[in-house]
Parts: structure tokens; sequence; C-alpha cells
């Protein structure tokens, strides 16, 4: 049977993906290119859903013979590794600006003499329109919190904006800009100390309550879906940090940031706060290691180094 490759996200499935399923299989053994976390994050937002759950979810519609990764949002490398008979895809990158990604497939395939066959984009539905519709109805705590794992796994690089009210998150989060024919957008929000300080007109000494940062950042979450990492400054009292983290995982927060000074945190930029001692290493590591420990859910992000002897807690 003559070989057909076709593409797909497969985040949200609909009857426009069974449609060209259907079509494709019609011409000979479909082999699916499913892309990959790495490829849709380097064009649009992370999908909802990873990519083994994608797989196991494409890989037992009738019709496909063969799931691979896609590793690029083009789908040139897969054409080229695979030289189908037909490459089947809908007429619509005609007219959403993946106009080039047409003309791409076009090369690769006169190299080994494989055709193009377009099929006529299914109407009033699409997968954006769905995960949409899905994400005004909000997200989870525990998919949030998910979401920057998931992104420093595909190994893009990330942009990460501040953030310290509700519609500076909003704008951040509809943000979307073109550069060099690829669309960019911020992958999360970092919730900085300073701003949230300046913004209450307080110093930036953690003078303002974490209570009173974590109330700003629960109404961020009220309106967004992005994941969101916090200056935790120096974390605090020992006793206050360990409770501070949980609230932090309970919210959805993905990670936070401590430093390493001792006593009550100064600013950097200020002539005080330059002269501000650093925490000795045991002590730096007993908080983090406190902080771990009493994490709710799941494993660390990022393993603790074994070049340094934490103490035993």
């Amino acid at each position: 049977m003559k070989k057909v490759y076709i593409s797909l996200s497969a985040d949200f499935i609909h009857h426009g993906h069974i449609n060209l399923i259907q079509k494709a299989s019609s011409y000979g053994k479909v082999i699916l290119g499913l892309l990959t976390d790495k490829a849709i994050s380097s064009n649009k937002e992370l999908p909802y859903l990873n990519y083994k759950q994608r797989y196991k979810i494409i890989s037992s519609i009738e019709g496909i013979h063969k799931v691979i990764p896609q590793n690029e949002w083009d789908y040139s490398k897969n054409l080229m590794k695979i030289k189908p008979d037909y490459f089947v895809h809908g007429d619509d990158w005609n007219f959403n600006g993946e106009l080039q990604l047409k003309k791409n497939a076009l090369i690769v395939l006169r190299k080994f003499g494989g055709k193009l066959i377009e099929i006529e984009h299914t109407k009033n539905i699409s997968s954006a329109k769905l995960k949409l519709n899905a994400l005004g109805i909000g997200t989870t705590p525990d998919v949030r919190k998910s979401k920057l794992k998931r992104l420093i796994e595909t190994g893009k690089f990330l942009r990460f904006i501040e953030v310290h009210s509700p519609i500076s998150a909003i704008i951040a989060e509809n943000t979307i800009f073109s550069k060099k024919k690829q669309r960019l957008f911020y992958d999360g929000f970092w919730s900085s100390s300073l701003t949230d300080s300046i913004n209450n007109g307080k110093p930036d000494n953690e003078s303002l309550d974490i209570s009173r940062r974590l109330q700003t950042i629960n109404q961020i979450f009220d309106t967004t879906t992005k994941p969101l990492i916090m200056d935790f400054d120096s974390g605090g009292k020992l006793e206050h940090f360990e409770i501070n983290i949980r609230s932090a995982e309970k919210i959805g927060i993905s990670a936070i940031i401590i430093e390493d000074k001792k006593g009550t945190k100064q600013n950097s930029l200020t002539e005080s706060g330059n002269k501000q001692p650093q925490e000795s290493i045991t002590q730096f590591s007993l908080k983090i290691k406190k902080g771990v420990k009493n994490k709710i859910t799941g494993e660390p992000l990022y393993k603790l180094g074994s070049g340094v002897n934490l103490p035993k807690i």
C-alpha cells in the first residue's frame, strides 16, 4: 500500500481530525506525526495534554497505521525521513498564516516525488477554539503548577514576565508578537517582591507579609492560566517558611526562589543592602531541605546537588 503522512497536535480531538484521518486512510497506510510538546510550544501555547497522553488517545483511533513524533513545527524533516507517497493536509494553511509551511513541504516532496493532497478544512471547529473555551473556564492549581516542569522538559528558551496585579497578568497572558515569522509569547509569570512591595507603598525589605502577596497571586490566578514563579525573598523564619511553602503550593505556584541572605532581606541596590551578610551553607541548606520536606505533592523540580553535605533533619 501507499504511504500517507499526516500531522496533528491532537490536544483536543474533534470531528475535523476524524475527517482528515478517514480521507487520508483512503489513499493508503496512514503514518501520523504527533507534534511533541517542544514542537507545539515553539509556535503556540503548551498543549493541555502532554505527549504521552495525546499519543495514547491518537494511536487508538481507527485508520492510523503508525504514530511517530514530530519534533519540529515544520513538516520537512519528517517528510524527508519517511518519504511518503502522499502528504495530506487541510487547506486552512492557505489562509491562517502558515503558507510558508506549505511551501517548505512542497520543496521536500518534489525531492522524492511525493504528492500533496489538500482537503477542505472542516468549518467552525478547531483545537484552538476548543482550547480557548476550555481555558475560559479556568484551570486547577495542580495543572498550572505542573506546567513549568513540562515547559523546562521541552528544552526551549522560556520567557517569563513580571506581573503584580490581575490586569498586568491578563495583558501578559494574551500578548503575542511576531519575530522572523515566528509567533512569540510569554510562557509564564514572575512575582517580584520588589514590585509587590512598591505596589503596596512599602520598602523592599520583607515588610510586606507573605500572606498579602499570596492573596494578590490568588487574584492573578482567578483570571489566568500560565505558571508562576515567586520571589520568596529570604524565605523568612524557618518555622514560617515551612508553612508558607505549603500555602504557595496549594494555590498552584510552580516554583519559588529564595536568597541566601542572613536575617531580614534588604534590596541589593541600596547601600545598606550591599553590606548584608550571606547566610551560612549549613543554615541555608537546612532551609532548602525543610522546604522540600514540607511540600505536599510530588518530587522537587531539581534534586539538590551532591557537592554539599546537607545537615540531617
